[in-house]
């Protein structure tokens, strides 16, 4: 049986991520490889860190850099499942997070969302 994956407002897939992976397993061999990964001289991340249950969810644990997120912010305000659904669809919020992150992934998982509403 698989599970349902868990799309982020942005379109990276939460259920394939290694916080989302290592919090749900308790792993914390995988918090310690994803914090060293993720760590900048500006924003060092500790194993401690990286638990997060999604940042769809509301009330469960995120890493801190989600509740800074603008993208996260503005789609809890409207109430989308992720930014697929929003009407303003791609802004420029979404765009910018894109080049941030370097996934292009997540654009094309939205977009793919898209696709299917139209069908």
């Amino acid at each position: 049986m698989t599970e349902e994956k868990m799309v982020a407002f942005c379109g990276i897939v939460c259920t394939d991520c290694p916080a989302f992976i290592a919090t749900q397993n308790n792993d914390d061999e995988l918090r310690e490889k994803t914090a060293k990964k993720w760590s900048s001289e500006e924003h060092p991340l500790k194993a401690e860190d990286v638990n997060c249950d999604g940042c769809p969810v509301v009330g469960k644990r995120v890493m801190e850099f989600i509740s800074f997120c603008k993208v996260r912010k503005c789609a809890l305000e409207k109430g989308v499942k992720n930014c697929a659904y929003c009407e303003a669809y791609p802004c420029e919020e979404l765009g910018e997070l894109w080049k941030q992150l370097k996934l292009p992934e997540a654009k094309e998982t939205l977009e793919e969302i898209r696709k299917t509403m139209r069908t």
